[in-house]
């Protein structure tokens, strides 16, 4: 951990405070850069740059103006983690800097003329490229920790009062919407680690037949955990955010954003070796923390980060054609069940919440991806082979009309599937829930909502031994 976090850490109890915790991180190709509207005991607005693994920072008590006639007091303080610039919220009364925080914009930054990277006594010339900021700037040292920041006069002129923008970048919430928003939550009937829960908005519209809040998502993943987790946790995530609700705009998420005790990150090289940060549930409370950030529906990865390059979860996907039967779709499990049995590979059954069935293999003995993936395909194509009539194994839409595709592509590495227990971000927010083969020919794929879920859960654990598996 970079020294220059130190002080960031001191200053903070973080079982208190939702601020994430000081780690270094590695700078990409691109400068990031922030600032905050902070109302604490004196309202005034944090400028952050990005600069070797954390956020050089300073606190402008009247603002950045696009004036260049205007030389704004930029006090610095100490250097805060890169995960900082996504931070909003409230930080607890009492706390070091206790207030509500608002993110006013955004972007990356450039340094000019050279710049050697002392942020102690120069001065600084950089371009910033914001949302609200852009052009060039300077950043003159003057005493002690006292900086001035000043708009150069470049003809890039956006704004006569920058401050005007009273709503936030990230959330597009007035600062008191932020501040008054919050809400503890208190469920004692649930034996968990999270005995209270601060959320944002609790009585937010999510979807509106069913009516369900933001705090109805909450609480069906409070009563998930149990079971959720064991099968998540320490996988890497990708999740379907919809900040508006159901329907409106979403957006698919899959990289780090902040750091903390309930949420991990793992950094992975690409194919053209460039390094993606990418996160994955530790506990209960990173996954209310994700639910917290408006996150509806949860992907997982074949394997843990743990031994990332060894999957152990297959997923086989049932895609039918739009004119398939449920009765072909429900043949189709069963076919498929009938030559997994054939290897002796114990399978489990859940829901997708969408049109079709998940059948999950977990794996305990050691393949490599390709190994896996090979296993997959294998599986697939002598369905294929055996009923040709009935499946495809390829992603070729045309070659779909009237039969159902057996999706085997997600036993990939980086591909993901839906997580059990899972709540679709669709029609009825319907859930990817496991159910015993029994079940089969009673329960549709999209049949089980909260409300269902929330009763099941009450009952035996249909995949009460898919741990048990030594295959």
């Amino acid at each position: 951990m970079n020294k220059s976090l130190n002080e960031y850490n001191k200053k903070r109890n973080f079982d208190k405070t939702n601020e994430p915790i000081g780690k270094t991180a590695k700078s990409k190709k691109r400068l990031c850069f922030c600032v905050q509207h902070h109302m604490s005991r004196k309202e005034h607005y944090d400028f952050r740059l990005e600069w070797n693994g954390v956020l050089k920072s300073f606190a402008i008590p009247k603002g950045p103006s696009y004036n260049p006639k205007d030389k704004r007091l930029a006090v610095q303080v100490e250097d805060h983690p890169l995960t900082y610039r996504n931070f909003e919220g409230i930080i607890p009364k009492g706390e070091y800097g206790g207030g509500t925080v608002m993110l006013f914009d955004e972007g990356y930054w450039e340094p000019l003329d050279d710049f050697n990277g002392n942020f102690n006594n120069e001065t600084i010339k950089l371009e910033l490229k914001g949302k609200r900021l852009k052009g060039k700037w300077t950043l003159t040292y003057f005493k002690n920790n006292n900086w001035l920041l000043i708009k150069e006069d470049d003809g890039i002129h956006l704004y006569s009062d920058i401050l005007e923008f009273n709503k936030s970048i990230k959330s597009n919430k007035l600062m008191e919407e932020i501040t008054n928003n919050k809400k503890i939550i208190k469920n004692s009937k649930i034996n968990d680690i999270v005995e209270y829960v601060k959320i944002s908005n609790p009585l937010k519209i999510i979807f509106k037949k069913p009516k369900t809040t933001k705090l109805d998502i909450v609480r069906y993943y409070q009563a998930a955990a149990k079971r959720m987790l064991p099968l998540v946790r320490g996988r890497i995530l990708s999740v379907v955010r919809c900040p508006d609700g159901v329907f409106e705009k979403s957006f698919f998420k899959k990289h780090l954003e902040n750091e903390d005790k309930g949420i991990g990150m793992i950094t992975i090289p690409s194919t053209n070796d460039k390094k993606n940060d990418y996160y994955y549930i530790r506990d209960t409370s990173g996954l209310i923390k994700e639910v917290q950030m408006n996150s509806i529906e949860f992907h997982i990865w074949g394997s843990f980060v743990d031994d990332i390059d060894y999957p152990n979860m297959l997923v086989f996907d049932f895609d039918p054609d739009e004119n398939i039967s449920l009765t072909k779709i429900r043949e189709g499990v069963k076919d498929l069940k009938s030559i997994l049995d054939e290897f002796s590979l114990k399978s489990f059954l859940k829901t997708s919440g969408g049109k079709g069935y998940h059948v999950v293999v977990p794996i305990k003995k050691l393949k490599n991806w390709k190994k896996f993936h090979d296993v997959a395909e294998k599986i697939a194509k002598l369905m294929v082979a055996k009923w040709p009539d009935k499946y495809v194994a390829t992603m070729n839409k045309n070659k779909r009309k009237g039969k159902i595709f057996i999706d085997w592509f997600r036993n990939t590495k980086g591909a993901t599937s839906v997580a059990p227990y899972s709540i679709r971000a669709r029609e009825k927010l319907a859930i990817s829930m496991p159910i015993s083969w029994n079940e089969l020919d009673k329960v549709k794929p999209n049949e089980i909502t909260i409300k269902e879920a929330l009763k099941r859960l009450k009952r035996k654990d249909p995949w009460f031994d898919f741990f048990d598996c030594k295959q």
